[in-house]
Formats: C-alpha cells, sequence, structure tokens
C-alpha cells in the first residue's frame, strides 16, 4: 500500500528510498511500519509534519481498540462472532502483494536473490525477535563482498539533532523511577505511573513489530504478578481477545496497547480506562519515534561510506525475505484452533488469493476490500 500510494500515485519518495526506510527501521525497535511512514513525512516536511502523521496514523486503530476495551468491559456481547473471520486472511493477501511487488524492485541477481531466501528461512526457522537486526547485519556483510559498487555522489552531511536522545534516555531513566516510588509508596493511582514504564519499556526494546510484545505483555501483566502472589492485571482471555482483534484493524499492532492499557485501569473508572488507553498508546510509541529522529541523520551522513553504501543492496533483499516469511506466519496462524477443518482452510485460501488479485487487476481503493470482508463476517454471524 505504501508503494502504491506514495511511489506510484504521491511521489513522494522513490521505490528505492521507501525500501531503504523499511530496511532501516527493520534495525530499530519500535514499529517498523509507522517508522517508515514517520520518515516519508520527515523527508516532505520535517519534524513537525513526521510528528502529525504518527498521530494520523495511529489515530484510527488507536479509537478502534479503545472502543473494543470499552466494549468487552460494558458490552461483552456486542461484536458478531464471525465479523473479522474474511479480514484476517485478506490481510495475507496484502502481505504477499508487497512481497511480490518488492522481489521485482530489489531481487536482480544471484546474490539477491541468495539473500533474500536466506532472511526468509531465517526469519521463519529462528523464533526471536533478534533475528530481524540480525539477518540484515548479515545481509549488509554479504553484499559488501562485491567491490564493483561505490556512491556516484556525495550529499552534504546532516546536522545532528542529539535533543531526542537525551529526552529518550531522561524519559527511560525518570519513568522507572516514578514507577519504583509510586509502588514502594503505594501512591493513589500508582498503577497509571507502573503502566506507562512498562509500556515505555516495551517500545524501547521490542524488535520485530507488535508480535513481539505478546509474550511481553504476558510475562508482565499475567504471570509475573502470580509469581508474586498478587492478582493479575490481566486475564488471558482479555489479552488473547485484544490481540486477535487488533489484527483486523487498520494501522500498527502496536495499537494493541491503546487496549490492554485500558483494560488494566477499567476498574478504577470510565476516565481512568481511557487514562490508560492513552498513557500505554503514548509510552509505546515514544521511544521508537525519538529513537528514529536521532538515528536517521546519523545514517544518512554514514552511508555515503563505501561500506554502508554497498550494504543496502544486501538490505533491500533482506527486507524482502522477512516480508515474503511474514506473509506466510500470517498464513500459518490462520489456521490455529481450525481443527483441520478443510472447509475453512479452503475458504481462506480463496480469500487470500482473491485479495492479491484484487490488489494486481484493479484499481479499486484498498479500504473498499476491507469493506467487503467486514460485510461477509457479518453476514456469516447471521447464518
Amino acid at each position: 500500500m505504501m508503494m502504491k500510494t506514495f511511489v506510484h500515485q504521491r511521489r513522494d519518495v522513490t521505490e528505492e528510498e521507501l525500501l531503504e526506510y523499511n530496511a532501516f527501521c527493520q534495525m530499530l525497535p519500535g514499529p517498523a511500519s509507522t517508522q517508515t511512514v514517520m520518515l516519508i513525512a520527515l523527508k516532505r516536511g520535517g519534524v513537525l509534519l513526521a510528528i502529525i502523521t504518527l498521530g494520523l496514523w495511529v489515530l484510527p486503530a488507536f479509537l478502534l481498540m479503545t472502543a473494543a476495551s470499552f466494549l468487552l468491559v460494558y458490552f461483552s456481547n456486542a461484536i458478531p462472532k464471525h465479523l473479522f473471520d474474511f479480514v484476517r486472511p485478506m490481510s495475507v493477501g496484502f502481505v504477499f502483494y508487497a512481497a511480490f511487488r518488492m522481489t521485482r524492485i530489489s531481487v536482480r541477481n544471484a546474490a539477491t536473490w541468495a539473500i533474500m531466501l536466506g532472511a526468509l528461512l531465517a526469519t521463519l526457522l529462528i523464533k526471536s525477535p533478534w533475528v530481524f537486526p540480525g539477518v540484515l547485519v548479515a545481509a549488509g556483510f554479504a553484499s559488501n563482498i562485491s567491490s564493483k559498487r561505490i556512491p556516484v555522489r556525495e550529499t552534504k552531511p546532516k546536522k545532528i539533532n542529539w535533543t531526542s536522545l537525551w529526552l529518550f534516555a531522561l524519559l527511560f531513566v525518570g519513568a522507572g523511577v516514578l514507577s519504583e516510588l509510586a509502588r514502594v509508596h503505594d501512591w493513589p493511582h500508582r498503577r497509571a505511573y507502573n503502566l506507562f514504564e512498562n509500556f515505555y519499556r516495551f517500545g524501547a526494546i521490542v524488535f520485530g513489530g507488535g508480535q513481539a510484545l505478546l509474550p511481553m505483555l504476558l510475562y508482565q501483566f499475567i504471570t509475573r504478578p502470580q509469581k508474586l502472589g498478587q492478582e493479575p492485571w490481566l486475564s488471558s482471555g482479555e489479552l488473547l481477545t485484544g490481540y486477535g482483534l487488533v489484527q483486523a484493524a487498520p494501522g500498527p499492532v502496536f495499537s494493541f496497547c491503546a487496549f490492554a492499557g485500558g483494560m488494566i485501569l477499567h476498574q478504577q473508572g470510565p476516565a481512568w480506562q481511557l487514562i490508560g488507553c492513552l498513557l500505554a498508546t503514548v509510552a509505546v510509541f515514544l521511544p521508537g519515534t525519538l529513537l528514529l529522529l536521532f538515528l536517521f541523520p546519523v545514517y544518512n551522513n554514514l552511508k555515503q561510506h563505501v561500506i554502508i553504501f554497498r550494504a543496502l543492496e544486501g538490505l533491500h533483499a533482506a527486507v524482502v525475505g522477512i516480508v515474503w516469511a511474514s506473509g506466510f506466519v500470517l498464513m500459518h496462524s490462520l489456521y490455529v484452533g481450525y481443527d483441520g477443518s478443510s472447509l475453512l482452510l479452503l475458504r481462506d485460501l480463496i480469500v487470500i488469493a482473491a485479495a492479491v488479485c484484487f490488489l494486481f487487476f484493479t484499481r479499486l481503493p484498498a479500504p473498499l476490500l476491507v469493506i467487503i470482508c467486514l460485510l461477509a463476517g457479518l453476514i456469516a454471524s447471521f447464518i
């Protein structure tokens, strides 16, 4: 969708720039898709436009996941049973469409094919969020074996603003201190301080996207309190319900934190539930944003060096492999809990294929496909 909108329709960036942005963001903690969109805005209008874009990008999913937390607390039977059944396989079709397009752009010779396939296999076989930066470093090293490619132009070094890095460190330490003081002295509404610190820490250390958040939330809010003889902050059912809903929501998977934050504070009333949604969302997106604003100028200054320049070809191919792997992982996740129903498997494969064909062969807007899938799920709920 980014390729179609920002490259071919609006021409905000080139195909090479978009792939480069995505490769760079894969090496940072936080949501790579969000950071990629921010870099496009940063190129067009500077830091202010990047911040505004971040807010607009997150807003739809934040509103939906906040509403979902209130629905689960106050209207638990309001969501039709099969509403999102067709949206999940549709989203896999979107991933495969992106992988097809990116392969045609970035995989052009035997070396890049080897890097792409290696990245795909590593992502599928190594069950660790550290596989993403590891694969990219290995790909950059592999593409440096050739001595033929050198930078063709020099660009003026960009000024590095240290403010965002200092703010990142100050918030990391300050949030931890306030959270511990609130716990030790049992401050009123101390859970809100703990909540901000937890989600800020998650946003600072999570590599590999929103999927890596789930085990952290499970340990922090369920397993750890139980080990300490306390009531869990969330039930496992609530956690998995929210995680399932965010798969069908537009925007980044990190928006799941809005749901989790609201559920954690809902016992203190609706106002604090809304505050929990806001605190968790701001906290989890903030560290990645601050690191992005500091590190991207550093990266721009370094990439004119021949080693960095040669590494970009490998990075682009590795990102393509990661996208392919994401599609296969998501497709496999569709079948968990289906009890081997061949009819359901066939239905989802048809939806995936239809979504890919829709994107390749029609000019209709992508949101129309989402609406069609939601309507199909709504109809299925009443059959």
